[in-house]
């Protein structure tokens, strides 16, 4: 006959909770993901995995930001930015293509081709969305802001509107270059898209 602490351990075995499995979550960007200008330990990717850590997810956050890449830039590498361990993905691409005024069609089949990539290999995806110059007009930002929102519900992803909520155009939370949020603005975002990657992180664990 088994001894009673065996039993009782073998139940608390079996009792462990299902989102306790280990979640990989690939961060494909540009130089917002990637931390232009920071020190590497103050990185979105770097800090936004502890944020969630400190709040109990078992997640390891992979940085592949490139400085500079266009959507299109990301697309062509997501294949070989995807390992067997991806559980999830961020999305946070477009900034430089409005920075340099590229079509938004462009942009946003990129952008449906990462998202249709991602579906056929049931990887659970977070769109985060960005938003174009005034100066481009309002038939290019129209286009352009819309695109995360339409490409998100067209392949069931989720979608956080605005990567820089809180932190555009706060000076003391950029860099010199008004463009990069300096250590407090990556702060910001953090906090701010933390609750939409828990919901991607459920996603994973529900799968």
């Amino acid at each position: 006959m088994m001894k009673l602490s065996a039993v009782l351990a073998f139940l608390l075995l079996m009792l462990q909770p299902l989102h306790a499995q280990s979640i990989t979550i690939l961060a494909l960007g540009d130089s917002l993901t990637a931390g232009y200008g920071l020190q590497p330990s103050d990185a979105f990717p770097v800090k936004l995995e502890a944020a969630l850590k400190a709040k109990g997810h078992d997640v390891k956050v992979v940085n592949a930001g490139v400085s500079g890449d266009t959507a299109l830039d990301g697309f062509s590498r997501l294949d070989w930015s995807l390992s067997e361990d991806v559980d999830a993905v961020i999305v946070e691409l477009g900034a430089n293509d409005a920075l340099r005024g590229l079509p938004a069609p462009q942009a946003e089949a990129a952008l449906d081709g990462i998202l249709a990539t991602l579906k056929e290999k049931d990887i659970p995806a977070l769109v985060a969305g960005m938003r174009a110059p005034p100066n481009l007009g309002p038939e290019y930002q129209a286009s352009f802001d819309g695109m995360y929102a339409r490409q998100a519900e067209k392949h069931g992803a989720l979608l956080y509107p605005f990567f820089l909520d809180g932190v555009a155009a706060e000076v003391k939370l950029n860099q010199a270059d008004g463009i990069h949020p300096n250590p407090a603005g990556v702060d910001i975002v953090v906090s701010r898209i933390l609750p939409s990657v828990e919901q991607l992180i459920a996603r994973v664990a529900g799968k």
